[in-house]
């Protein structure tokens, strides 16, 4: 159990770096996403809310980074889940106001969005393999039926939800958020 703790206080560290990245404390991320990250269609997602206080341009920093650093840790392809994890929620509408980017109704959004943010990420990016492509297509998983068919698209999935339930805590729970913004001062980036 102690080792388990352990694991998950390592995880939580990194995730609380994720506030504070910059190009020169990412342990080499930007310099795997930054074509990506710095566009600006991804630079575009900071302004939509993603899970109540945290818009979507963290929150993709945060899943990305997390990808990034347990493949990178693993020894698995890091570099196609970063970049995978960086356009999973790329997709250019509030899922809350009625209307998708396609202007359909999107009341299914959880289901559907992941096929929205591929078709942008091959655009985006039109030379990403399919890795990159599975990563976003399959980061919604096990609500969509198909799972990964890489170990680096359960990584995506898992940080996915592990970064989100970070969120809703953060955003619900005065006591808690104080508790992680003062958790994003102590550690070093």
């Amino acid at each position: 159990m102690k080792k388990g703790k352990k694991t998950m206080g390592k995880l939580y560290n990194e995730y609380c770096k994720t506030y504070k990245l910059t190009e020169n404390n990412s342990n080499g991320f930007f310099d795997i996403v930054g074509d990506l990250y710095f566009s600006d269609e991804v630079q575009s997602l900071s302004e939509y809310e993603q899970h109540l206080d945290i818009d979507r341009l963290q929150h993709i920093t945060a899943v990305a980074y997390l990808s990034y650093m347990i493949c990178r840790k693993l020894g698995w392809d890091y570099v196609g889940a970063a970049r995978g994890a960086t356009m999973h929620d790329l997709f250019y509408y509030d899922w809350r106001d009625g209307k998708s980017e396609n202007g359909k109704w999107h009341k299914l959004h959880g289901y559907k969005h992941p096929k929205y943010a591929a078709l942008n990420a091959k655009e985006l990016a039109p030379d990403s393999d399919d890795l990159v492509i599975n990563c976003v297509r399959c980061h919604m998983w096990p609500l969509t039926v198909v799972p990964p068919r890489y170990r680096e698209g359960y990584v995506v999935s898992f940080a996915d939800k592990y970064c989100a339930t970070r969120e809703l805590f953060y955003s619900l729970s005065k006591k808690y958020k104080q508790r992680f913004l003062d958790d994003v001062e102590r550690v070093q980036p």
